[in-house]
């Protein structure tokens, strides 16, 4: 666990082989719509921005773009569509770090290799998670919390958003590092799981902002504390871990990031294309603040690669 959580938060992308490549350009490029593959269902947090680049594009007259997508396995299958696509710019991927991280982590049976076969284009942006409980969950602070659940191991159950998530092995890392034993009740997804927090059918949820802020902001479930060193910007009245006088989990935290990726052998014009497109509308006000309302921290504008060392355990610091 300890090797999987660092590569969460370091884990970088090689740069493409790209010689006997034709460009894209010579043809002026974008010529046609571009496919933008989302590996997970509509909702999720890479579908919402992918659907936010498809306006700002349009806005700005630079390209059309098409979302497509490609939920399944965790989001290995819309990796795999944009891993084997024709490297011609007209496919790129919008992911979050699960399907590029976890799975290749946990699965070795995977038919591609993240390293190998996608390059990194632009990192757009990240959100924190929450602890979220029950409205009625007998506890004022994440602390009280812990001590009820370590009291009767195995009574209390904890949504994940599927089997194998970041959220999944986040529940599972908090689990372990507190001792509470805690029974893993795996969703298809966020929004079904919160309503079930909310309704006390289960007992708490560790999920992204995204989607769980939402909640909070409705008063339907209760946030006892943000996986962060750092109060987020975009919950500030939630304790970080630091804050909840809980030793085992005080140096505990992780995010969830979206970016752009195309297939490994893909013009190097065509990356540097959609890294000047990403980086202008990142340095963008009404982009940002659009992202925001998304409960997504817009990421620095920078280079294509390698992106996802840029993300710091501390964003907002």
């Amino acid at each position: 666990m300890k090797a999987l959580s660092r590569r969460l938060v370091t884990f970088g992308l090689g740069a493409a082989a790209l010689s006997g490549v034709r460009s894209a350009f010579a043809q002026g490029y974008p010529a046609r719509p571009v496919r933008l593959v989302v590996p997970f269902p509509p909702g999720n947090m890479s579908d919402l921005i992918s659907r936010l680049l498809v306006e700002e594009m349009q806005v700005r007259q630079r390209a059309t773009l098409v979302v497509d997508n490609r939920a399944g396995a965790t989001g290995s299958i819309g990796v795999q569509a944009v891993a084997r696509a024709e490297p011609d710019g007209y496919t790129l991927l919008v992911s979050s770090n699960s399907p590029l991280t976890v799975n290749p982590a946990v699965r070795s049976d995977l038919p591609f290799d993240v390293m190998r076969d996608l390059t990194p284009v632009a990192l757009l942006g990240w959100t924190g998670f929450l602890i979220v409980f029950s409205p009625d969950f007998p506890a004022r602070n994440l602390a009280e919390a812990v001590a009820v659940m370590r009291a009767a191991p195995g009574k209390y159950l904890a949504a994940n958003p599927g089997t194998g998530t970041t959220g999944h092995l986040i529940t599972e890392m908090f689990s372990r590092l507190t001792g509470t034993k805690l029974q893993h009740a795996p969703y298809r997804g966020s929004s079904q799981a919160l309503l079930d927090v909310s309704q006390g059918r289960v007992h708490m949820m560790i999920d992204a902002m995204t989607s769980s802020l939402p909640q909070v902001r409705g008063g339907l479930v209760k946030p006892l504390a943000v996986l962060s060193q750092r109060r987020s910007p975009l919950a500030p009245e939630v304790p970080s871990m630091p804050e909840t006088g809980i030793a085992e989990v005080a140096q505990f935290e992780a995010l969830a990031w979206t970016g752009i990726l195309a297939p490994a052998q893909v013009s190097p014009q065509v990356v540097d294309y959609w890294n000047v497109q990403a980086n202008a509308l990142l340095g963008a006000p009404r982009f940002v603040e659009r992202l925001a309302a998304m409960n997504v921290e817009a990421a620095p504008p920078g280079p294509p690669a390698p992106i996802w060392r840029r993300i710091s355990p501390t964003p907002s610091g």
